[in-house]
């Protein structure tokens, strides 16, 4: 962090801090400094937003399919598990249909996950990624480490081999969902049979080595503090250091409707809060991370079109369904057309691009 001293100006000191931001060598101390000084953050966010993406803000056709929502997972911020017996799990006919109506509307991706299933095995997720790729030419961006997790336990195999197994079948990218919060206390009490934050970090690290790109989020806004969301964020930036695997990074808005973890909350984020999230992720994670991605389907697409003031550059994909946000209270709907995202990029006064998942534009 800097250190003021008699003999040092502010304007010294600021010059200093933004040369670590430009070289990627800021620390912890340097990213509560830049949320204690919000104007200088939000600044700094929009300037290197504009100096890796320009004004280019992009966007993705893609389907979202829950394939089962059974879980044997006792995450207190879901509401969408179910027991066994009330739950479902599609067929491979169903999931078929739903990517043959995705590929009518222009999908380029297909991101498939489910609950935790207790019978499934790796075999059952295989046959998934296989049906679809026999039948269309679609990426397929799909299975958490939380699911890899489970599939390698409830196959007898390592998570390495899992991964292997699913990039034979077709597997193109992973959602890096199931971070949650990296910090284990803090996993403790809203996920606590969740993998462990040193073993979501092996998970990702393996894929990428395999050559399996994924996203990465942070869901914020529950009993997490603020030292909290800077050691996840500076946790992802260790891994992209290393691994460059990354091809986004998405905050994700804690909705605490119809789920445990909401009753256990009592606060309710400001936009402004959501402003200083965003702009630290686009600030920690400069140069090793590109992309900053707003979801609108947590913010509301009017909330996710202002965030594009605060380092975002993407606003993420047209969905076409969603089961898991809406249910815990999520204030948006299940789509947004591709004419929605240009008129609302256009309206900030940004550049639309229709992008592939890996960022290629279309």
């Amino acid at each position: 962090m800097i250190a003021l001293s008699p003999n040092t100006s502010m304007d010294a000191a600021w010059d200093e801090l933004e040369e670590k931001i430009r070289t990627g060598t800021i620390e912890r101390g340097d990213a509560l400094l830049l949320a204690a000084h919000p104007s200088y953050l939000f600044s700094m966010a929009d300037a290197l937003r504009r100096e890796q993406n320009g004004d280019v803000v992009t966007y993705l056709v893609n389907r979202n399919i829950n394939f089962t929502n059974i879980c044997v997972g006792t995450c207190k911020f879901c509401a969408f598990r179910e027991a066994n017996e009330s739950g479902y799990v599609l067929s491979l006919d169903e999931i078929l249909g739903k990517v043959a109506e995705a590929v009518e509307k222009g999908a380029t991706e297909i991101c498939i996950q489910g609950g935790l299933h207790p019978d499934l095995t790796v075999e059952d997720y295989c046959a998934i990624l296989e049906g679809v790729k026999s039948q269309f030419e679609v990426h397929l961006h799909a299975y958490s480490p939380m699911e890899v997790y489970h599939v390698a336990q409830q196959s007898g195999m390592s998570a390495e081999d899992v991964l292997r197994a699913f990039k034979r079948a077709g597997l193109g990218s992973m959602p890096g969902t199931a971070a949650e919060i990296l910090k284990d206390s803090v996993r403790a009490i809203i996920c606590p049979t969740k993998l462990s934050t040193a073993k979501w970090c092996e998970i990702i690290t393996t894929a990428h080595r395999l050559g399996i790109p994924s996203t990465a989020t942070m869901l914020y806004g529950h009993i997490e503090t603020l030292e909290d969301r800077i050691d996840h964020l500076f946790t992802i930036r260790a891994i992209q250091k290393e691994t460059g695997g990354f091809t986004e990074f998405v905050p994700l808005k804690f909705m605490g409707k119809n789920n445990e973890l909401g009753r256990m909350v009592k606060r309710s984020l400001s936009f402004f809060e959501d402003t200083v999230v965003h702009a630290l992720a686009r600030v920690i994670l400069h140069p090793y991370c590109r992309n900053l991605q707003v979801s609108w389907v947590k913010l509301g697409p009017r909330d996710a079109q202002r965030m594009l003031a605060f380092g975002a550059n993407d606003l993420g994909g047209t969905l076409m369904e969603e089961n898991i946000s809406r249910l815990s209270g999520s204030p948006s709907g299940e789509y947004m057309s591709p004419d929605e995202f240009e008129r609302l990029i256009i309206e900030a006064g940004r550049i639309p691009k229709r992008r592939t998942t890996v960022y290629k534009i279309n």
